[in-house]
């Protein structure tokens, strides 16, 4: 069992940054893909980035690639997602999930954090 919990979203200007926080439990986080996804209002959930569980691959959408980065901190149990300049089509709630493998698809993820709510202003 992993349980998710994320942090830091926020309201910020078009062209800020925010750094999102997914602290994990469970002796098993080491173990696990960790994935950010989104949902902006009335859209579907989507992919925004993954990790592999060594840290050394990682997966971006197009549209965040280049401005995001995700990270994980083995000691921390703990995975991050730096967003740099920011859009205002980058608002959404935003989700961290654990999957047995690095993957773009919803499906493969087990386990779900309750997301964190990013607002960006024009």
């Amino acid at each position: 069992q992993v349980q998710l919990v994320e942090s830091g979203g926020g309201l910020v200007q078009a062209g800020g940054s925010l750094r999102l926080s997914c602290a994990a439990s469970g002796r098993t986080f080491s173990s696990y893909a960790m994935g950010w996804f989104r949902q902006a209002p009335g859209k579907e959930r989507e992919f925004v980035a993954a990790i592999d569980w060594s840290g050394g691959s990682t997966y971006y959408a197009d549209s965040v690639k280049g401005r995001f980065t995700i990270s994980r901190d083995g000691v921390k149990n703990t995975v991050y997602l730096q967003m740099n300049s920011l859009k205002p089509e980058d608002t959404a709630v935003y989700y961290c999930a654990a999957a047995p493998w690095i993957s773009s698809y919803e499906s493969l993820y087990d386990y779900w954090g309750q997301g964190t709510q990013v607002t960006v202003s024009s």
